[in-house]
């Protein structure tokens, strides 16, 4: 396996000279452009794993599964589906025309910007602080990593470049998807994009997924079977954002990818992969771990379809 994996790496590398870096937010152009991992966590606790598999980065719009969990935890998947949709988009995931103009007169998915702070605002707590804290806390232990913790710098540069999403909520603050404070719910959730993991991190998270929610280690139960069901399922339609339809063809895997370069995909039943690759492309998704996640895939015949 570990050499199958080297071997993915390395052919896929060349891809990364035709993404770029998610330069909208200033700190990520830090990220060194040419790097490639993949960390792989099986069910029977093997793990195996290649290439740039070590470094860090920011876990970005793949936090927006966990509070889509805790969300519907809290609140129970009918209340959080009436405040936003189950659809997949043809838009950009920070699109405004998407918002406004869409049938549902709410968010198309959870998946996208508009949808995501709009579930980061149903989760309970009685400040901005304890929202954050319980989302930090459920994602330590979803990858059994207790030293988890925000890259401030990034967090800052979020916050201060956040003008897009501050439209989007704000505009949803109008139309009562959002009825928290606007500021506190957007500072919870540039701090949850901004909450730093390693292709290790994402591959254990991805596992809870393949055994529908429990925790292969503590075995300890962490989420509700049909929760597990639903998250996989809008991962599958909505997670790659506008390119989730080719993704689904090509690969197969529920999967979520953050313009932080990380891409996380679930086998159920077999094993979770977390893949770090910063340089992107048009979509927002890391255009050499697109390519690395095919290649497995095909060679380990792991398309759910």
């Amino acid at each position: 396996m570990e050499k199958l994996l080297e071997n993915i790496i390395e052919s896929n590398r060349r891809y990364t000279v035709q993404g770029e870096l998610a330069s909208y937010i200033p700190e990520l152009t830090k990220a060194n452009k040419d790097a490639l991992g993949i960390f792989i966590t099986t069910l029977n606790g093997e793990e195996f794993y290649a290439g740039d598999n070590e470094i860090k980065f920011t876990i970005q719009s793949i936090s927006k599964i966990i509070s889509l969990i805790i969300a519907i935890m809290d609140n129970g998947k009918d209340y959080v589906f009436s405040k936003v949709g189950m659809e997949p988009t043809k838009d950009s995931f920070n699109s405004i025309i998407d918002l406004e103009l869409n049938d549902l007169n709410k968010p198309l998915n959870p998946m996208i910007n508009a949808g995501a702070i709009a579930t980061v605002s149903m989760i309970r707590g009685k400040d901005k602080d304890e929202v954050f804290s319980r989302i930090l806390e459920f994602t330590k232990k979803l990858c059994g990593n207790e030293d988890l913790k925000v890259n401030e710098s990034v967090y800052i540069s979020e916050k201060k470049t956040g003008s897009r999403n501050r439209a989007l909520a704000y505009f949803m603050k109008s139309t009562s998807i959002i009825e928290k404070d606007v500021e506190e719910v957007l500072d919870v959730y540039f701090k949850q994009c901004s909450i730093e993991v390693t292709s290790k991190d994402l591959s254990k998270i991805a596992l809870v997924f393949a055994n529908e929610g429990v925790s292969p280690w503590s075995e300890e139960r962490i989420m509700p079977k049909e929760v597990t069901r639903i998250i996989k399922t809008i991962m599958t339609t909505c997670g790659m954002y506008d390119a989730s339809g080719e993704f689904a063809v090509n690969i197969g895997l529920p999967s979520k990818s953050g313009v932080g370069g990380g891409i996380l995909a679930v086998a159920p039943g077999k094993m979770g992969i977390g893949i770090v690759g910063p340089a992107l492309d048009e979509k927002g998704n890391s255009i050499a771990g697109v390519e690395v996640l095919k290649d497995l895939s095909h060679e380990l015949e792991l398309s759910i379809f």
